[in-house]
């Protein structure tokens, strides 16, 4: 009933304001061969500062350009004075009745001590009336120093930015502002400037704790729903809070949680960990235009009748589809307003025609996005990719695999090839195998042969054939008994026959025994061993591998992000819908933690959320494609990454 609500409702315009805090400013004028990195090193502010206040920068830096610079967040050098002696000549100073090492350093203005220092009889002796003593003459002068606010410091391993900016009560952007030039990830060994304190003042990480990387515009009160501490709580474990407050970015020690991943970031219920860590890298919260194009085709649904709606939904996989997807998008455009981002999104039902794609790109002025995704269909996604080139606007595909990548396209589905690579690499790197076993069917032959060629020692299993020579998609135990080898024994199975598998699982779950430990895979997982025939508990047994482009997050698992969706649409999320959460993540996190999603390539080389992990690869003439997935396995009647 929500998804026909959801329908009846379907109207979409977003946006988030960011409050602008107070700041002073300063103004530059761009003299011959400056650029931004210099401009920002030269006032301590990071590029990202500069291009808020001055966006007109990002396209081209004129000579004599007037810049806005904001204040810095970092403090200057500094000059201490300092007053010291300089010796000069000594005096002969006849001792009187009564005078005392006491007396004449008082008069003279030094120390006892240098006065015995150039008299050393007078260590063993006293003063006495008429002794011929030295004393040291010095002129004063004032040494002005100065005081450097930073110092060298070498990158440990495991360490990210916000671990040093914790260690110097720093926020991210202030160690930014301290080195212009620093890359998205650090490396071991990398020398960086950080603030010049005293040993005893530089925090350790200690690992019993959690640490948490404020957001903007999150105060005490936030932060107590958030992570349940109250402000008492939160300045007991940070003193400093009780003098400088909160500030965006500045990193927090709190009692270890779960919620809190290890680059420091808050999971809020719906946000997953990243392994490039986007959040914390956030820096243009410029509002993003995101395009969706998906064929919603609601020019067939009748929005008079629930029945004939409800109906429509069942029947009609396009529209069931877009809809699923649409709702993830939902969700990541919630998760991505708690992180400040400001976003517009601009949705368009494709209709599922070309024609409708060309009247949308003629009238819709979407060259304007910041980056487009869909549509789902092969033709009209090359057609918005070949019209939106000029422009060079990013249009990403959600679904599609071997596409014709120009220049501005993003491929985010993995190629069937590169799963087959991936499940085959798996295998050839174990090094507890004994023995590998190809089991194929008569249409998957040219499969098995490949396999041969790639794992030159494993033995070959054909399905019977019947009298006329016909496949029966059979083998018989004593076939696979025939090729097994004691220890561990890694058997693929090609087939798209799901009578086939449940032949196949059924004998290898019977021979699987502590002395041929057997672990099947395969490098197409299909509907056929989804079959309601085939047995799960046979599956669960043999370990069965099998790549995959998105992984199966657990339920069991306590999932904010499937209890934040039953909750929103009253139904668990799907695969489509997960995946329009991930993908949607995605984008605008690159397009918000780097100057544009072309230059994330580089910078971010891989991010994961719930299922789906993207790692972006150049095509040496073209665009970009996904270059990683998963390989998972059963275990425990669960499905889960194989490591």
């Amino acid at each position: 009933m929500k998804k026909i609500i959801y329908i009846f409702s379907f109207v979409l315009i977003f946006s988030s304001i960011t409050t602008i805090q107070a700041q002073e400013y300063k103004t530059h004028r761009v003299q011959s061969g400056e650029t931004i990195e210099l401009i920002a090193k030269q006032y301590n502010v990071t590029p990202y500062d500069i291009y808020a206040l001055n966006p007109d920068a990002k396209k081209e830096l004129k000579q004599n350009a007037v810049l806005i610079i904001p204040k810095s967040k970092i403090a200057k050098p500094q000059t201490k004075t300092t007053t010291v002696k300089e010796f000069v000549n000594f005096r002969e100073h006849k001792v009187k009745r009564k005078e005392t090492l006491y007396s004449l350093a008082k008069k003279y203005n030094v120390e006892q001590d240098e006065i015995k220092k150039h008299n050393p009889s007078l260590y063993a002796n006293n003063l006495r009336k008429g002794d011929k003593i030295k004393i040291p003459v010095y002129k004063t002068k004032t040494v002005v120093e100065t005081v450097k606010t930073t110092s060298d410091y070498t990158v440990l391993p495991k360490e990210g930015k916000w671990r040093i900016a914790y260690k110097y009560g720093i926020t991210v952007d202030e160690l930014e502002a301290l080195n212009p030039n620093m890359p998205a990830t650090l490396n071991v060994g990398q020398v960086i400037q950080v603030p010049n304190l005293e040993t005893a003042a530089v925090k350790e990480i200690d690992e019993r704790y959690s640490y948490y990387s404020v957001l903007p515009k999150e105060g005490f009160y936030r932060l107590k729903i958030k992570l349940g501490l109250e402000q008492e709580e939160l300045e007991a474990l940070n003193p400093e809070l009780k003098e400088t407050g909160l500030k965006s970015g500045m990193v927090l020690k709190i009692p270890f949680s779960s919620k809190i991943t290890e680059t420091g970031e808050s999971i809020s219920g719906d946000i997953q960990t990243t392994t490039s860590s986007l959040i914390s890298n956030i820096r243009n919260y410029e509002t993003k235009n995101i395009a969706i194009m998906l064929p919603f085709r609601l020019n067939r649904v009748n929005a008079d009748s629930v029945y004939d709606a409800k109906k429509q939904i069942e029947n009609d996989n396009f529209l069931s589809t877009s809809l699923d997807f649409h709702s993830g998008v939902l969700m990541a455009v919630d998760s991505l307003k708690k992180l400040g981002i400001s976003l517009k999104v601009d949705v368009y039902d494709t209709k599922n025609q070309l024609s409708e794609v060309s009247y949308l790109l003629n009238s819709k002025n979407i060259e304007s996005a910041d980056a487009v995704i869909g549509p789902l269909m092969p033709k009209n996604f090359e057609r918005v990719a070949s019209e939106l080139k000029r422009n060079n606007v990013p249009v990403i595909s959600p679904n599609l695999k071997d596409l014709k990548l120009s220049e501005n396209v993003f491929q985010s589905m993995p190629s069937t090839a590169l799963l087959k690579t991936k499940m085959i690499d798996f295998v050839k790197a174990d090094s507890t195998k004994n023995h590998v076993i190809i089991i194929a069917d008569a249409k998957n032959a040219a499969t098995s042969n490949a396999l041969k060629r790639e794992l030159g020692t494993a033995s070959q299993i054909h399905s019977r054939k019947d009298k006329e020579g016909k496949d029966s998609y059979y083998v018989l135990e004593e076939d696979i008994i025939a090729k097994l080898k004691p220890g561990k024994n890694i058997i693929f199975l090609e087939t798209e026959n799901f009578v086939f598998v449940s032949n196949v699982t059924s004998i290898l779950n019977s021979l699987n025994n502590d002395e041929n430990k057997i672990v099947l895979v395969t490098t197409d997982m299909n509907d056929a061993f989804e079959n309601d025939e085939i047995s799960n508990y046979h599956l669960s047994n043999l370990n069965f591998h099998f790549p995959t482009v998105s992984k199966t997050y657990n339920e069991d698992d306590n999932n904010g992000f499937a209890k934040q969706y039953s909750k929103k649409y009253g139904a668990t999320p799907n695969k489509t819908a997960v995946r329009g959460f991930d993908l949607m993540m995605d984008v605008v996190l690159r397009l918000s933690a780097s100057e544009n999603i072309y230059n994330s390539v580089n910078e971010f080389p891989l991010t994961e959320y719930l299922e789906n992990k993207f790692a972006y690869h150049k095509n040496l003439f073209g665009g970009y494609y996904n270059n990683t997935v998963y390989v998972v396995k059963y275990q425990d009647l669960k499905i889960v990454e194989a490591k």
